[in-house]
This record gives structure tokens, C-alpha cells and sequence, in this order.
């Protein structure tokens, strides 16, 4: 089996924290969601998260006018330029200090980032190689407190920064001579957002207060005039007073913190730089006051986002309400309320029709069309941990449910939740999928195992227990009509009958909870394992007793069986995987996997990570599709392949780098221990007034107080697609896919000398079609392999092969039988992958159905073996089945009118003359078919 999987997806958390960008055409959202970046395309209805990542959660991102490069910047002020064209990190770069807010110019030749009180201006990068990408061109001082917001004019010739001491100051991003620095007040509370109307340095700013003022200039863009640089205004004018001595100082300023040159240095006073002559300042007046909340009310504004073109002014409260306005009147259009939490961005997209809202504290991402008051897009992942997730039999979907006591199910091809139950009112446990990939059924603490239907999207079965118990795991036979359930505070096993909603049995015999139930894929016998280290097998047929007892060295956590039901993998608490068969109750095999987890240490640990990793085991495991290897994860930040014949550790993945996450580091950072104990342990309070960061003593899982910290990560469920090509797992993070990336990875199979591209194009040009398939396959080239498969003629013709015989019939059916066996599960495997994305349709679907019928016996007899491929091709069928099912339906009457028109065959007769002789025939027109009134219609429309 092939390990090169990598990170292709994050589900299960569309936005974190940070701000929210629109790409140039407007029609997709960038949204920062941890430390990873998603980009939603509203247009196809898909996201996709680019492989690229911060060490700490991204707190604001920066879009080039372009949209080829953003710039993301995380919480320790550690920036990265990515591409978004070729979905790359091109450099990387410290500010050594929280960054606030960082924008680009229109023109995209410059960008600010502001952090502390100082805005400092970049020469932006540019198509040229540069070896240093961010040059500091000039460094803008004047606010006393922290900048929070930035805005350009359209014609990048000023900016303007707005601070948390009230006052919102105006900069010259060039030399000109009436405007260096200028300072608005007017306000009484922190300014949430500034904006220059368009083609004009008429300024609006909004402060937290819900207080907008709008400013007005004397001067037009075109006014403002070119000066010399403000250190030689500055040197002028100092000069009288202290030459020398000045003179020391200037050269000191010239290196910033990190001993790098930082530019130019322009500092705002309260006083107006002096006048040069013949050359009047730029001046702002107050033009009016506007308020957002009505008399009596306090509702803290959290956003702000402005519209130029169109005027459109969007604000964002605490209350989770949005209010939009046109100015500079200040008429209210709409007001809604989208939430219950704070709106913590807001963007607008470049024509203005819609606006996104992304609110922290539940995860939402919400894109709102104003005009026609209609939402276009609306996510919300899971705003507390996920605990479980489950594949569908073809691949298609994927059920999770969290600790929010939400079930949602997600599509994997578009990455996006197309439904969500929120029937539960405590903590989802697990959820799984009958066999007809319809049903998702799920168990919670609230003591109900609730069945929901994917066609009608409702709850249709609800299962309890005689008595209240709390349902940690959860079980469904292959039929889908036994449904089981282990209670974690009564030891017992309750089974259900799906149909009736019945309860058939309470199988008692465990001395401890239950932790984990298993269905044989292959008989009606159900697995149990439970912290009395014991695992038993349950004859569903025979009055459901039990069968087997399997005696264990540990508590046991998790339990699983082969996809063949030929083997039962168990993890203990004691950091072992053993293996048992599961018909002679013997033990196969058992791995070691403890020092695999490699634990970090949590910042309020009294003791190392060596340590506490004795007491930590797998909680999850997983079969491949192939049953060759084990996916197995816990309270780690890596996730372990192993294969099970050598019980070896095959590959480990590292899930996060995420170093906002807890647990995430070996050692504990010394410069955060203080003669007071670590610093972890100090509140310091949070900045946007959300409360305390401490969380409440014994809370492990969400916090159901107001306090909010670092969460621990960790991986609390598993799960290979049927396809064999991908696997998710759910994490703190959110639901991280890994996909099968074959562009890594040189197999070659039985290869000789020679064997080379050449060699195989030469077959090719004779026409020696079976030979050169079999050797692309032993080269195992992919664009090699679809360039022969695809080279491959599809209609009848002549066809000559290995021993000079020619045969007269359709190439492909030859072709088809005579592969060796060896090779026909290959082009199988690869016509079920290129099917999926490849635009020839039928020529793929030929390929299958000859390789399917031909060599249907012989597969049959390795259905274990094939089962992956047949699952992928059926996947890839059946999605294309419902796009062009969908597609039909919408046009089925363009269809019929396009086939009476092909009837015709150029033939004009007037509708006059048709319609007269059927009446001569029958007396009245009579239509025997619907295709008859068809050919009528098409006839009348000809004349006409």
C-alpha cells in the first residue's frame, strides 16, 4: 500500500479568527480558520484550504489588488507571503510585535502594517526576484495607543489609521508638501474602522461606541503638491537650534529594533508641520455627527466595512445584529440580526452585491446578498470539539457529530455541510452509516441514539434505554437493522431493531463502561470492549450470547475489526494494539505504539511530557481499505500508520503546528517561567472584553462557563475512506483530510532497462496497443499511462497483437481481454481514478465495463483485494450519475425541441399544410404521441 498521502482539505471549521477577504472577481471568500487559510468559491460551491500554515493562529491577512499574494500574519506578528496561484509560500518575515491590520494600495506597489501605535509602509513585492520581498520604505508615528484599522485613497497617494486613543490620523504616502500628518478626534471610544470616499480625502470614521463622523477636506487629490522629504523640512527647521548634536540623533534613528534599516521616519505631533511657502496645509472639518444606537440602548460596535462606489456603509454589533447605510445621509437601508454572538469581520466584495460576516465565538462564515435579502452562503462548523466521524459506504459523505450535540454531514467533493441536526441536547458520542449510505445514526450523552434520513432530512427514529444511562459508543450490523448502543455508567449493552424501534435485549456481563462496539463486516457478531480488560464477542443469532470472552492486559478503549472480518484489532489503555482471530480467540500479533504518540506537555503540567506519555494510549483505530495496515490516533498531535503483517511503524503524520493549540510542544518554553510559577497561569484578561482565559478547574472538553483557552490537541476519531485513497481525521482543529498524492511517488512494478517513455511511444506508433499499456504500467507514470489508455482507438477498426494476429472488431473489447491478469486490477484502479475528474466520460465508462464484464469471474474470486477500486469507480459513477441527472432535468425540453428539430432534416413545410391533411385523415387533429406534437410545434416555429 502507498503512504504518500498529504494534507488536501480542512472540514468542520470554516472561520476562526481574523479578518475576511473577497478575491478580485468577487466570487470567492478567503477565510483564516486557525492557522490555515480556506478559500470558498461561492460561484461552484467549494472550498478548498491551501496547504500552507503559520505557527500560531492567523490574526489578519493582507490580499494584493491582484489577488496573487496574501500575506498572513499570525498572533506573535510572524508573517508568511504566500501565492495563491501556485499555492506556495514565497517568504517569510517577523515584525517582532502583534500586527493589528495590514492592507495593500490600490495600485498594489505598497502595503501598511500597523502594530503598536506605529504604522510602518512596505515597498510591496513585485514580479521582479527580489532577495529581501518586504522593504521598509517608511515608518509613520503620531497615535498614542495601538492602530486598529488602515484605509487608502483610491489613487494610493494617502492612508489613514485609526487608533485606540480615540483619534484617527491622515498620511502622505509620498512627499507631498500640504499633507504629511493630520489628526481627526471627535470620538469617545476605540475607532473600529476609517474610510476615504471614493476619489476624494473626505474621511468617515466609526468608533466602538456606535459614533460616526463625517470629515471633510479643503483640498481635492489633485491638490495636493510634490515637497521634499519630511527629515529635510525637519532638518531645516532644526538646524537653527542644534546642528551637531541633531545630527548625532538622526543617524542613531535610522536602524529600527532588529538592526535593519527602516526608512524614512515620520513622526505626528499635535502641532501642523509648518507651512511651505506659497503652499496651504491640508485641512479636515466635521461635517456632521451620526449615532447607531437609539437612545437608552449600549450595543457595542465589534466591524465596520465601507463600500465606495456604492456608498454602502456595513456595520457589525456584539449582539450579533448588522445594520447597512448609505452615506454620507446615514439612511438606513436594512438591519438584521444573524447571530447570537459578536460579528467579528465583515468584508464586502468588489462589485458591492455581497457582504460576508464571520462571527468568532460560533465559527460562522455568512455571505449575504443585501439586495435581494437573501443569504448565498452559510457554514457554521462545530464551535466546540469534534468527537466522532464516519464515512458513507461509496465515499461520498461524511457524518460528524461534536460536543455541541450537532450532527452534521458534509460533502467531500465540495468540503462544504450540506445538513445539520440538532436534535440532541448533550454531547454526540459517535455517529455511523447503514449500509445504504442513507441513514446516519447517532448516540449522545443525553441518552438517545437518534436515526436521521438523508433523503428527507429528518429525524424518523428515536432509541432509548428503559432507564436514563449516558450512550458512549455505538454499533450498526451490515444489514442495517440491529443497532446497538454501551452505556457508560450501567455496563450494559443495549440492542435495538431499526425497523420497529424496538428494544430487543439488554446484553449485560461487563464489569466496567463500555468503550467501544463493533459489527463483523462479514457475520451477525458484535464486539464489545470495555475498561474491565475484557473483549467480548456476541452471537447475534444464537439469543445473543456470548460467544467468546478475549482477556486483555489493559483497559480497553478501541475496537475494530478487518475489513474481512478475518481479524480484530484491540488499543489498551497501557499504549498497545493487539490482534486477535477472532473464530479461534487467539492472539496474532501486538504492537507497541506508546513512544510513537510522542505527547507534548501542557503549559500547567506539573511534570514532563517523558512522563505523562506512559499514561496515554490510542484512542482511535482504523483498517486500510486493504486490511494491510492500522490507522491509529489519541491525545497526540501525530497520527501513526502501521503495517500489521511486520508490525512496524510505516509513516507518522504530524497533524498540527499549530503552537496556539496546548500540548503541542515537548518542553516548556524557560522564558515564560517566572519566580511566580508559569505564565500560563496569570490571567491576563482578553483584549475584545470576551471574558477570562483561564478555564474552570476539571473542564477538559469546551468550557461551559464564559472563559474561553487554549485548547489541547488532540485526534478523537479515524476513519479510512472506502476508496482507499483518503483518510479524515477529526481533531481539535477541525476534519483534516488526507489524500493519496501521486504526483509524489516513483513505483515502478517489474521494471527492466529497457523500459522507457520512448520505448512505450514506439509500441504507440505500431499500434501494439496491449504491449504498450503493460509498459506504462511497469514504468508507472500517470501522465505516461493516460497518454497510452486514452491513445487507445474506441470505435471498430483493424487491431494487431503480440503474435501477429490481426482481429477485425471493436478495439477496445480486444484490447480489454487480452491484458494479463496481473495488469487488469491496475487499469481497473486507474480508470476508477482518472474517472472522476477526467472529461472523457464514455471512453472511461467503455474501459470499465469491458474490464468488468471480460474479467468479471477472476475478480469476483479477489473481491477482498478489489473492493476499494470497485467502491472508488462506483463513487466516481455515481457522482457524474446525479451532475448529469440534474443537468438533463433542467434541460429536457430543450432535449425534445432539439430532437423534433433533427426530424426535420432541413425540410420547410408550412404548419398550414400539416395540420390540413391530418384533418383530411381523421376528421380533427388527433396527436398519438407526445413526439407528434412535438414535430408540429418545431414546424410551426420553421415557418415562422
Amino acid at each position: 500500500m502507498k503512504f504518500a498521502y498529504k494534507f488536501s482539505n480542512l472540514l468542520g471549521a470554516v472561520y476562526r479568527h481574523g479578518n475576511l477577504s473577497f478575491s478580485r472577481d468577487g466570487n470567492s471568500v478567503i477565510s483564516p480558520v486557525g492557522n490555515r487559510i480556506s478559500v470558498f468559491d461561492l460561484k461552484n460551491n467549494r472550498s478548498e484550504t491551501l496547504p500552507v500554515s503559520t505557527n500560531k493562529n492567523i490574526t489578519c491577512v493582507g490580499l494584493s489588488p491582484d489577488g496573487s499574494l496574501a500575506i498572513l500574519v499570525d498572533e506573535d506578528g510572524a508573517a508568511i507571503l504566500v501565492s495563491l496561484v501556485t499555492r506556495a509560500v514565497l517568504y517569510h518575515h517577523h515584525f517582532h510585535k502583534p500586527v493589528n491590520s495590514i492592507s495593500f494600495s490600490p495600485d498594489g506597489r505598497k502595503f501598511v502594517v500597523t502594530k503598536e501605535n506605529v504604522a510602518l509602509m512596505y515597498n510591496a513585492p513585485g514580479k521582479n526576484r527580489e532577495f529581501n520581498a518586504f522593504v521598509l520604505d517608511k515608518s509613520f508615528y503620531g497615535p498614542y495607543d495601538e492602530t486598529t484599522c488602515i484605509d487608502w485613497t483610491d489613487d494610493s497617494k494617502c492612508f489613514a489609521v485609526g487608533s485606540k486613543d480615540m483619534t484617527t490620523w491622515i498620511f502622505g504616502a509620498e512627499r507631498w508638501a500640504n499633507l504629511i500628518y493630520y489628526s481627526v478626534g471627535g470620538h469617545k471610544d476605540i475607532i473600529m474602522g476609517c474610510f476615504f470616499e471614493k476619489d476624494s480625502l473626505d474621511l468617515y470614521t466609526v468608533s466602538q461606541d456606535g459614533a460616526l463622523c463625517v470629515w471633510e477636506s479643503d483640498t481635492e487629490l489633485d491638490g495636493l503638491r510634490k515637497g521634499p522629504k519630511y527629515s529635510e523640512r525637519k532638518k531645516m527647521e532644526e538646524e537653527r537650534k542644534r546642528r551637531e548634536e541633531e545630527a548625532e540623533e538622526d543617524e542613531m534613528e535610522q536602524l529600527g529594533e532588529d538592526g535593519q534599516p527602516r526608512g524614512e521616519v515620520i513622526k505626528g505631533s499635535a502641532d501642523a508641520p509648518k507651512e511651505v511657502e506659497g503652499i496651504k496645509n491640508v485641512r479636515y472639518r466635521q461635517k456632521s455627527k451620526h449615532f447607531f444606537n437609539k437612545e437608552g440602548d449600549f450595543n457595542n460596535l465589534t466591524a465596520a466595512a465601507f463600500h465606495k462606489s456604492t456608498r454602502i456603509l456595513v456595520t457589525g454589533f456584539a449582539s450579533g445584529a448588522f445594520h447597512l447605510h448609505e452615506l454620507p445621509d446615514f439612511d438606513l437601508i436594512h438591519s438584521l440580526s444573524i447571530s447570537d454572538q459578536r460579528i467579528s469581520a465583515i468584508a464586502i466584495n468588489p462589485t458591492g452585491d455581497w457582504i460576508g460576516f464571520g462571527c468568532s465565538g460560533l465559527g460562522q462564515l455568512l455571505v449575504w446578498e443585501w439586495q435581494s435579502e437573501s443569504y448565498v452562503f452559510k457554514q457554521q462548523g462545530h464551535f466546540n470539539n469534534m468527537a466522532s466521524l464516519a464515512y458513507s459506504p461509496d465515499g461520498q459523505y461524511l457524518a460528524t457529530g461534536g460536543d455541541d450535540g450537532k450532527v452534521k454531514v458534509w460533502n467531500t467533493n465540495s468540503g462544504l455541510c450540506f445538513v445539520t441536526f440538532t436534535e440532541h441536547s448533550s454531547s454526540i458520542t459517535n455517529v455511523i452509516f447503514t449500509s445504504s449510505g442513507f441513514v446516519v445514526v447517532s448516540a449522545s450523552l443525553d441518552g438517545t441514539v437518534r436515526a436521521f434520513d438523508l433523503h428527507r432530512y429528518r429525524n424518523f427514529r428515536t432509541l432509548t434505554s428503559p432507564r436514563p444511562v449516558q450512550f458512549s459508543s455505538l454499533a450498526v450490523d451490515v444489514s442495517g437493522e440491529l443497532v446497538c448502543a454501551g452505556a457508560q455508567d450501567s455496563f450494559e449493552i443495549f440492542l435495538w431493531s431499526m425497523q420497529t424501534g424496538r428494544l430487543l435485549e439488554v446484553l449485560s456481563g461487563h464489569e466496567g463502561p463500555v468503550s467501544c462496539l463493533y459489527f463483523s463486516p462479514v457475520q451477525s457478531v458484535l464486539a464489545s470492549v470495555s475498561w474491565d480488560k475484557t473483549v467480548r464477542l456476541w452471537d447475534m443469532l444464537d439469543s445473543w450470547h456470548t460467544k467468546e470472552i478475549l482477556r486483555l492486559t489493559s483497559d480497553g478503549l478501541a475496537v475494530t475489526y478487518r475489513p474481512d472480518g478475518q481479524e480484530l484489532a484491540v488499543a489498551t489503555l497501557d499504549g498497545e494494539i493487539t490482534f486477535w482471530n477472532p473464530h479461534t480467540a487467539n492472539q496474532t500479533g501486538s504492537i507497541i505504539g506508546r513512544h510513537d504518540l510522542q505527547m507534548g506537555r501542557k503549559e500547567t503540567e506539573k511534570i514532563t511530557a517523558k512522563q505523562s506519555a506512559k499514561g496515554k494510549a490510542f484512542t482511535s483505530l482504523c483498517y486500510s481499505a486493504d486490511g494491510e495496515s492500522m490507522l491509529a490516533g489519541g491525545r497526540s498531535k501525530f497520527v501513526c500508520i502501521y503495517n500489521i503483517k511486520e508490525q512496524i511503524l510505516m509513516k507518522k503524520f504530524e497533524i498540527s503546528c499549530n503552537l496556539s493549540l496546548d500540548a503541542m510542544e515537548e518542553f516548556l518554553d524557560r522564558r515564560k517561567m517566572t519566580e511566580f510559577g508559569s505564565l500560563a497561569l496569570v490571567d491576563e484578561g482578553a483584549g475584545d472584553g470576551d471574558g477570562v482565559k483561564l478555564s474552570l478547574p476539571g473542564v477538559r472538553r469546551g468550557d461551559m462557563s464564559s472563559r474561553h483557552f487554549k485548547p489541547e490537541i488532540r485526534v478523537t476519531s479515524l476513519r479510512f475512506s472506502p476508496t482507499g485513497r483518503s483518510w479524515a481525521a477529526a481533531s481539535t482543529e477541525g476534519l483534516l483530510i488526507y489524500s493519496l498524492d501521486a504526483s509524489l511517488v516513483f513505483d515502478p512494478y517489474d521494471l527492466d532497462m529497457d523500459i522507457t517513455p520512448t520505448s512505450v511511444r514506439r509500441q504507440l506508433r505500431k499500434k501494439e496497443w496491449t504491449s504498450a499499456i503493460v509498459l506504462a504500467f511497469r514504468l508507472n507514470e500517470t501522465s505516461l499511462i493516460r497518454e497510452v489508455l486514452e491513445a487507445v482507438p474506441y470505435d471498430q477498426g483493424k487491431y494487431r497483437i503480440h503474435h501477429g494476429l490481426v482481429f477485425h472488431g471493436a478495439v477496445l473489447v480486444v484490447v480489454s481481454s487480452s491484458l494479463p491478469d496481473v495488469y487488469v486490477e491496475k487499469v481497473l484502479d486507474f480508470v476508477a481514478s482518472s474517472l472522476e475528474n477526467s472529461r472523457h466520460l464514455q471512453f472511461y465508462l467503455t474501459w470499465a465495463q469491458n474490464l468488468l464484464t471480460l474479467h468479471g469471474q477472476k475478480l469476483k474470486n479477489r473481491s477482498g483485494a478489489i473492493l476499494p477500486t470497485v467502491q472508488q469507480l462506483l463513487k466516481s459513477i455515481q457522482r457524474h450519475h446525479d451532475d448529469l441527472s440534474k443537468l438533463c432535468d433542467w434541460n429536457i425540453y430543450t432535449i425534445r425541441y432539439t430532437k423534433a428539430l433533427s426530424k426535420q432534416r432541413g425540410m420547410k413545410r408550412p404548419a398550414v399544410d400539416l395540420l390540413s391533411e391530418q384533418e383530411e385523415e381523421g376528421g380533427s387533429v388527433v396527436m398519438c404521441s407526445e413526439d407528434e406534437e412535438e414535430d408540429v410545434m418545431s414546424a410551426a416555429l420553421i415557418v415562422n
